[in-house]
């Protein structure tokens, strides 16, 4: 008789917190439509069928809001990238399944709806956002080789990062319209995080030492599910500067708030890989904290120098 394999039997033990919070979930989502976020009394027809093509001066966002938004839709975009890895580590049976295909369902209203908004309104190039859409898919994404507890600790932080990220980007471009549609997305967002964060509250009770090491490594390498595309380095700097989403967001309203959660430095029930694993993790947490700190003080340095000269910056 074949063997279970350790991760098989993890996800397994794991079905019936996914069933319960699958249902938790289902109850507490509010149904809405990307329609009813856009303002198509704004839209006209483009040059191809009589109309006028894109100009910046049509757009009502300034260089920030452009770059957030850009970099939010994009990695929206890349769902199907996000669904094979969450298929593939999960499966497509039981509560696991459904919980797949709910979720892939209630982002893809994401994309759909900052598309329509940013077509209708002109509010960054469509060409350019198209062409940059293509490039993107065609990579994909690509978590590599992660375990599911390592995927369900990392989708926790990720589902936060964005939650904030989405918010602030909102806030960021000065239009009630687009605030309130990414509001509405940020929910979701949230939503989502509370879920893997419940399940890897129960994992850690099922393996404390194999979670507590996944959720040291996701924590140390984490990176958006974005960093592959062209130009986000460029973008991210903006975006940061902004105070949109920057280590110092990262460090104190996504990963603190969520190890808090989890009591990770409260547990007694770690052996020796698990401790070693808390060990780094706490180390590196002290080392990200005081990297977020100098950032903030370069920053607010820099928009005192802006100040001076009369060139305020956005900021969130």
């Amino acid at each position: 008789m074949p063997q279970t394999s350790p991760a098989a039997a993890v996800l397994i033990e794991l079905e019936p917190v996914v069933a319960e919070n699958l249902d938790r979930h289902i109850a507490i989502a509010k149904e809405w439509h990307p329609h009813d976020y856009v303002p198509w009394d704004e839209g006209r027809n483009f040059a191809f069928l009589g109309g006028e093509d894109w100009s910046p001066e049509q757009s009502r966002l300034d260089a920030t809001a452009k770059a957030a938004m850009f970099v939010n839709l994009l990695t929206e975009d890349n769902l199907p990238s996000y669904h094979r890895e969450i298929a593939t580590r999960f499966g497509r049976d039981g509560a696991w399944g459904q919980w797949v295909g709910r979720w892939t369902a209630e982002e893809g209203r994401h994309g759909v709806a900052l598309r329509d908004y940013l077509v209708v309104t002109r509010g960054v190039d469509p060409v350019e956002l198209e062409r940059a859409r293509m490039d993107y898919m065609t990579t994909g994404y690509d978590s590599g080789d992660k375990s599911p507890l390592e995927t369900v600790a990392y989708v926790s932080f990720q589902e936060l990062a964005t939650r904030v990220s989405h918010r602030n980007t909102g806030k960021a471009t000065g239009d009630p319209i687009a605030d309130k549609l990414l509001a509405r997305i940020a929910t979701d967002e949230n939503l989502h995080m509370i879920f893997y964060r419940n399940l890897v509250t129960a994992a850690f009770d099922i393996e404390p030492d194999e979670m507590m090491t996944a959720v040291a490594k996701e924590v140390m390498a984490f990176e958006m599910p974005g960093a592959n595309m062209a130009n986000f380095r460029k973008n991210s700097t903006i975006i940061a500067k902004a105070g949109i989403y920057d280590l110092r967001l990262h460090h104190d309203e996504v990963v603190a708030p969520i190890l808090r959660t989890w009591k990770v430095f409260e547990r007694t029930d770690l052996g020796p890989a698990g401790e070693q694993a808390r060990e780094q993790l706490a180390e590196f947490l002290t080392g990200l904290d005081a990297q977020a700190t100098r950032f903030v003080e370069s920053r607010e340095r820099m928009r005192a120098r802006l100040a001076a000269k009369g060139e305020l910056p956005v900021q969130v």
